[in-house]
């Protein structure tokens, strides 16, 4: 029962963490939790061991992701290695700092987190025509028939991926569900490119993540090997999806995706 459970549990979360690019980590982690308060054959499942398989899981899921994304040309490849430059030394510290959080600490301050980056899809934004500057990066890509142009401020890119990744390695969730109302937001992506991008990064990201705790001894490795087939299935389908839907269909998704797992986590960490 507990392999199948993995298993699925493994294809959903990559499922929807690839379609609107979280890499799974805000599903998985929540699941595992509440199994974990519920189910005695998880009593396994620390939050230092969770973060830790949902990094590991995020590996296949972003590869499986990346590769389809990848065919269709919507990887921005340039930004996301920016982006790259500060989430993965923050990634190093977030996974440091996780082993000093007890379970109901990490459920509020999650479940937090997830509403706080809930709360950012519903921000008015306007389409300003990106400006020539010398500490601005112009891109341009091509989504189906349209041409998308906007720009990214190379110091702003660096501090806000070294936040992302620092919560990426603490709250294991890949970096995807902050760093893609980020780039949406902040710097104009076009949802589907800031999806594809950020999967590129959590490939990264996690890969480093994850070592880090397999270093610290965080890794349940008998229960690890269940999440990655379905991680793998679950990233092309996501992936696959999310290319034949509108980009306001994706953001709708992710609002609702992350507005319910953030008070969820908030009641069972103060319950």
């Amino acid at each position: 029962m507990v392999i199948v459970i993995c298993i699925l549990i493994g294809i959903f979360t990559a499922f929807l963490g690839s379609l609107v690019g979280l890499g799974g980590g805000v599903i998985l982690i929540p699941s595992l939790l509440l199994l974990h308060q519920y189910m005695p054959a998880f009593g396994w499942a620390t939050p230092q061991a969770i973060v830790g398989i949902s990094l590991i899981t995020m590996i296949f899921t972003s590869m499986a992701s990346t590769m389809s994304y990848y065919k269709k040309g919507r990887v921005d490849y340039k930004t996301g290695l920016l982006f790259l430059s500060g989430s993965i030394p923050g990634g190093i510290l977030g996974s440091w700092l996780n082993q000093f959080f007890n379970t109901d600490q990490f459920l509020l301050y999650f479940g937090i987190l997830v509403l706080v980056i809930s709360g950012l899809f519903f921000i008015k934004r306007t389409d300003p025509q990106p400006k020539t500057n010398k500490s601005k990066s112009i891109r341009s890509f091509q989504v189906g028939d349209q041409t998308y142009t906007y720009s990214v401020s190379v110091s702003l890119a660096f501090f806000l991926s070294l936040i992302i990744g620092v919560l990426s390695g603490l709250f294991g969730i890949g970096g995807g569900s902050i760093m893609v109302p980020a780039m949406i937001l902040l710097f104009g992506f076009p949802v589907h490119i800031a999806t594809a991008t950020s999967m590129f990064m959590i490939f990264f990201v996690s890969i480093i993540g994850s070592s880090t705790h397999i270093a610290l001894g965080h890794i349940e490795w008998e229960y690890v090997l269940f999440f990655i087939p379905g991680a793998w299935i679950g990233g092309k389908l996501g992936a696959f999806i999310s290319q034949k839907l509108t980009g306001n269909t994706l953001e709708w998704i992710l609002r609702i995706t992350l507005i319910l797992i953030g008070l969820r986590m908030i009641i069972s960490g103060l319950s």
